[in-house]
């Protein structure tokens, strides 16, 4: 299924052709560390170390890379406050809100199903 491109950019969006930039948009949200983070935002704003403690296995590195192209993307907002020391917090966009209801049903799934998968081959999620 394609899409009439609104910025008048390019002709189509349509993740498979292979040049198409609704590619890099598609690579961000299909992430497990973006897939996460957005979940985690969608009870309200968190900060950076809130974010970190709820998702075990992150590297610092690495949660900085994903805010920071969720905020690129507009799906997350980063909002700094005048507070000593400096306070952050970070909150989905409108834009990020819709994201997330998919991805929520893209989590419920894999938690629902990972056990039928196992059960089918043993071995699978080592």
């Amino acid at each position: 299924m394609t899409q009439t491109c609104r910025s008048g950019q390019h002709d189509d969006h349509n993740v498979y052709g292979e040049l198409c930039p609704c590619r890099i948009l598609l690579d961000l949200l299909a992430n497990k560390w973006s897939a996460l983070l957005l979940g985690l935002l969608e009870n309200g704003p968190l900060r950076y170390s809130a974010l970190r403690d709820q998702l075990p296995g992150i590297s610092s590195k690495m949660l900085t890379r994903t805010v920071r192209r969720l905020e690129s993307a507009s799906l997350i907002t980063r909002t700094v406050y005048a507070d000593v020391p400096p306070r952050v917090e970070y909150d989905l966009t409108e834009l990020g809100a819709s994201a997330a209801v998919p991805l929520g049903m893209l989590r419920t799934w894999a938690e629902d199903n990972l056990d039928h998968i196992a059960t089918l081959n043993p071995g699978w999620a080592n």
